[in-house]
């Protein structure tokens, strides 16, 4: 028989409302108090949601105008994603102190495997314990943590005591916690595939896991065998630490339409700035390049461009920016949203890959 896959420890970080969080430790005064991130205008739209504010059921995502229906009391706070980025960039530099494989989803978490004890800790769940303690000494912020055997377990245990908690996830345990949480919690299961599930009577994950491949399969597509692992607990999954988005951009809401070719042609120069910033932070480049406009009438198109060569230059974005929004113009209704988008993505300098050993004496706990 060949040989069972080396058991992996694999944590999975993730702030306590992350945004919403930075603000209440750079003001005291907010602590305790329902909290929104995000602009308070009609228009608005929630980027963040304290706990506090959750408990009303305001969500990010979520216009403000429905948030601040929700919560009367809530108080909104514009946005300072400078600030979110250099704490994530400190958590960040925390995270490496224990593991070199680390794939970031997003500025407020990410996937570690900790299957090699870069400093000789002894325990999957005390290295979990010391990333959260040194998050709070470092950074005055929370964070939970899912510590399991492959990421999709670990993701899920990340949510399962937040705030501030840690759950973890042994391998013979895996299948059971799979079986006993809703199918809602489990990854790429969003609200329409969920009523899909009910209305086939699948409403866990024990439910879930009673439907033979060639069934779901017949329901699901090809998404089918993917159900069939998830809910026995099978994830063999990587954490890529040369993990790359396959687009990067930016777009911006604005509180009064734009109608005239200078207001939206400074209104791109503004968005191409932010872009290729982080274009420049990640070390990508690409080769298509996406326009998104989003008219008063909320009618939405897109326009692209794809190019041979990978665009190396903030300049060489930017020209292929207003290429794209001169093939609109003029405009017969006003913008309340301009985007601008990179994709196409590979790395911009080859990196080195090292093999990582694995070190099958390390525990769980």
């Amino acid at each position: 028989m060949p040989d069972a896959p080396p058991l992996r420890k694999i944590i999975h970080v993730d702030m306590d409302a992350f945004f919403a969080s930075v603000e209440q430790r750079d003001h005291p005064e907010l602590r305790g108090k329902p909290v929104a991130v995000g602009g308070s205008s009609r228009r608005g739209v929630v980027a963040a949601a304290s706990y506090e504010a959750r408990v009303f059921g305001v969500r990010s995502a979520m216009p403000s105008v429905t948030a601040a229906r929700r919560c009367p009391d809530l108080i909104f706070v514009k946005s300072r994603f400078d600030v979110y980025r250099e704490v994530s960039g400190q958590i960040r530099a925390i995270f490496q102190r224990f593991t070199d494989a680390i794939e970031p989803l997003s500025l407020d978490e990410a996937y570690l495997d900790v299957t090699q004890d870069k400093q000789d800790i002894g325990s999957a769940v005390k290295i979990a314990k010391a990333i959260r303690a040194a998050i709070r000494e470092e950074t005055g912020l929370t964070a939970s943590a899912g510590v399991s055997y492959n990421k999709f377990i670990a993701k899920l245990a990340s949510d399962q005591n937040k705030p501030d908690g840690l759950c973890v996830i042994l391998p013979e345990q895996g299948p059971e916690f799979v079986a006993s949480l809703p199918v809602k919690r489990f990854h790429g299961v969003g609200p329409k595939t969920n009523e899909k599930m009910a209305r086939l009577g699948i409403q866990t994950g024990a439910d879930l896991r009673e439907k033979d491949v060639a069934w779901l399969t017949a329901h699901f597509g090809s998404w089918g065998e993917g159900l069939f692992r998830m809910a026995r607990g099978i994830d063999h999954r990587p954490v890529r630490s040369s993990r790359i988005r396959k687009s990067l951009g930016g777009e911006r809401t604005y509180g009064e339409d734009k109608w005239s070719e200078g207001d939206l042609r400074e209104a791109l120069d503004g968005i191409v700035e932010i872009v290729w910033d982080r274009i420049a932070e990640r070390q990508v480049r690409g080769r298509t390049v996406t326009l998104k406009v989003k008219f008063a009438d909320f009618r939405q198109i897109t326009r692209a461009r794809s190019i041979e060569h990978a665009v190396a230059s903030r300049e060489e974005f930017s020209a292929i920016g207003h290429g794209l929004l001169t093939d609109i113009l003029p405009v017969e209704n006003g913008v309340r949203l301009l985007g601008l988008t990179l994709g196409s993505l590979e790395r911009d300098e080859q990196e080195a890959k090292a093999a990582t050993p694995v070190q099958q004496t390390f525990a769980f706990d």
